[in-house]
């Protein structure tokens, strides 16, 4: 049993799934693979609570989960492992420390992953379906998904996420309190609202002349976005990553998020704010621009993780280099992956390149604890070994020097030799442990718990991010 939460600034929800997973070997450091999965109970989106000061009320938050557990009839006994994904203003420090306080009892168990705005993006074209959709059509899609408070891309290729981006368009920009007030007026508004000449205040937002002609340039702004138009002045100034690598053109375009309930029609009542609007719009000025499909990809605004897959291996000492067992254990380090394949002839730059642009997708820092995994293919060759060392070693301590642990999960038996090369010949000063013989990949995350002598081993909790 895993539970999904997702907390984020404009709505949080929950979801319970029953995950089946198959072991693949009958080896004692043998793999598991998940074979099903079902979606057990879900629960009413959630408008995210805030308190005066602009903070998230995590009071409100915790009975709300409470009642979620009581409601599906669940315990928290009967939940093996979860994940919470923390998005937008629930990652900011102040938010961040509540919520953990929340979950801290489920240390261990539970993946609590803050996002920034590149792996939102990614969070989403996987929750949403997009990038399975992408892989059963064998083609390239552009995954749109609008919030309340931002709009996430991700351009899809065979079920490959290439390139993401973000920028500030969502659907609760403009919102209402509990009174009917105009109140919420965030800074994207405001500064639409500006180019307009409209006040920024709740009186001139009561009209609904000022909001439609708001939403109807926060559209245009998000569809200049999605055709790949140049920006104006506004569409730069919203930019909150870089603008999307096109290195492919897509054939369809999927939607997720609060928004596109309005787009596909599955919404058509108002909830204080401009998301209906702002699909209208969306659709009335791209369809006449565009010759490919928009298709539904499954999941809209619940596009997120419906929990963890978790097993656990044992790592013996004949598998692994350690240099600091006096730094385990550790939990939830995330997993950063090369994602590709090692040519016969290794560069380091290349390699190191490859790896930041891995972490920087999902806005990983290397020099942070992290795991560095990848699959060794060909021969155990010297020359390629030192080069695979050089090019974890420019990644991961750039200046020469690092600060925290250095954790390397490799598929293949090299784990003691490039650990070795590592520590004594290239002299990357830190706490190293390099294990063999794990297979992992992006989105997972790793638990190493305490180095057991006898019988020389380390155990090894694997935590996969799941969806639909």
């Amino acid at each position: 049993m895993t539970v999904g939460i997702d907390i984020g600034s404009s709505t949080s929800h929950l979801l319970f799934a029953r995950v089946v997973l198959r072991r693949d070997t009958e080896g004692l450091s043998s793999s598991f693979t998940v074979i099903d999965r079902k979606v057990v109970w879900r629960s009413p989106i959630l408008l995210t609570p805030f308190l005066p000061d602009g903070t998230i009320d995590a009071r409100e938050l915790r009975h709300f989960f409470l009642h979620c557990y009581e409601d599906a009839g669940y315990r928290r006994s009967h939940i093996d492992t979860g994940a919470v994904i923390l998005t937008g203003e629930a990652i900011k420090k102040k938010n961040a420390r509540a919520i953990d306080e929340i979950f801290a009892s489920e240390s261990g168990r539970f993946v609590c992953a803050t996002a920034g705005h590149k792996l939102e993006s990614m969070l989403a074209a996987h929750g949403s379906g997009a990038t399975t959709l992408s892989k059963k059509r064998g083609a390239c899609g552009l995954h749109v998904d609008i919030g309340g408070g931002t709009t996430k891309l991700a351009l899809i290729d065979d079920g490959e996420i290439i390139s993401v981006a973000a920028f500030a368009v969502g659907g609760r920009l403009l919102a209402h309190d509990k009174d009917g007030i105009w109140s919420r007026i965030d800074d994207s508004a405001r500064a639409v609202a500006e180019e307009l000449g409209l006040s920024a205040d709740p009186d001139t937002m009561a009209d609904p002349g000022n909001r439609a002609a708001i939403a109807r340039r926060l559209a245009a702004l998000v569809v200049d976005e999605v055709l790949g138009t140049p920006l104006d002045d506004m569409g730069r100034r919203f930019l909150l990553t870089e603008p999307l690598e096109r290195r492919v053109e897509p054939t369809y375009i999927t939607f997720s998020g609060g928004v596109s309930e309005y787009i596909f029609g599955y919404e058509d009542k108002d909830h204080g704010d401009i998301a209906r609007l702002l699909a209208g719009e969306i659709i009335a000025q791209l369809t006449p621009r565009i010759d490919i499909p928009i298709v539904d990809a499954g999941q809209r605004i619940r596009a997120t993780v419906i929990g963890a897959s978790q097993f656990t291996v044992q790592v013996s000492g004949k598998t692994l280099y350690m240099n600091g067992a006096d730094v385990l254990p550790r939990h939830n380090i995330p997993v950063v992956h090369l994602g590709r394949e090692l040519p016969e002839v290794i560069d380091a730059d290349e390699i190191a390149a490859a790896f930041r642009q891995s972490a920087d997708r999902q806005d990983r820092d290397t020099r942070a604890t992290v795991a560095l995994a990848f699959s060794w293919t060909g021969s155990p060759d010297y020359s390629r070994l030192l080069a695979m060392a050089k090019a974890i070693k420019a990644v991961a301590a750039p200046d020469g020097k690092r600060g925290e642990p250095l954790v390397l999960m490799i598929d293949g038996d090299v784990g003691q030799t490039i650990g070795r090369i590592l520590d004594r010949e290239l002299g990357i000063h830190t706490h190293l442990i390099s294990v063999d013989g794990v297979r992992l990949k992006d989105l997972d995350f790793v638990d190493l718990g305490e180095f057991m002598t006898p019988p020389g081993v380390i155990p090894v909790v694997i935590k996969s991010l799941l969806f639909s």
